[in-house]
């Protein structure tokens, strides 16, 4: 069993909430706009330590996005595919959703659906199912500043064995309400 926190769309912007909401995760997925290293290098840094004192650290995985360039293209793929637990997951920035996906990954999609798509890039928050593929599609909104987005998200889930269950969408506050460091 493995507790997933998936964030998207950070576009620079770092929030101390990010490793708060994510602190009980296992693994976190970052759906792309990284736009700084620094922002998965942060996800990723060691964190306490175990029962046998080693330092805890988490799985991070990206795809990179429209606006990340650099090192985020050479450190990230555009797509991921990949095994969790016993759930085969779908990454791409720009995915699009259940009877609109993009036309760059919607052929992967139909072809050899995944059992969870996730996506980012329009700064919108949605959980959907695709009922005709048998797939959960997931797009957790925007949590960095930038952008037309009003409310900063994310959303944690747990998946165990073949099946995703706890959803939970996290608000982090107001795009608005924040001041850029």
């Amino acid at each position: 069993m493995k507790r997933i926190g998936i964030i998207s769309d950070t576009h620079s912007w770092w929030d101390d909430k990010y490793l708060q909401y994510f602190e009980e995760c296992d693994e976190i997925w970052h759906a792309g706009d990284i736009c700084d290293m620094s922002i998965t290098d942060r996800l990723a840094a060691p964190f306490g330590t175990d029962s046998e004192g080693n330092p805890k650290i988490r799985t991070v995985r990206a795809v990179c996005g429209n606006c990340d360039g650099g090192m985020l293209r050479l450190a990230f793929p555009e797509v991921l595919r990949w095994k969790c637990e016993g759930v085969d997951v779908l990454m791409k920035h720009i995915g699009g959703y259940p009877g609109k996906y993009d036309r760059s990954i919607a052929q992967q999609i139909y072809s050899n659906p995944p059992q969870l798509f996730i996506s980012g890039h329009s700064h919108i928050l949605k959980v959907m199912p695709d009922k005709a593929l048998g797939l959960l599609h997931i797009n957790p909104g925007a949590a960095g500043i930038q952008g037309w987005h009003v409310e900063r998200t994310l959303v944690r889930l747990t998946i165990d064995g073949d099946r995703m269950k706890d959803l939970d969408v996290v608000t982090l506050g107001d795009r608005g309400s924040e001041q850029m460091l």
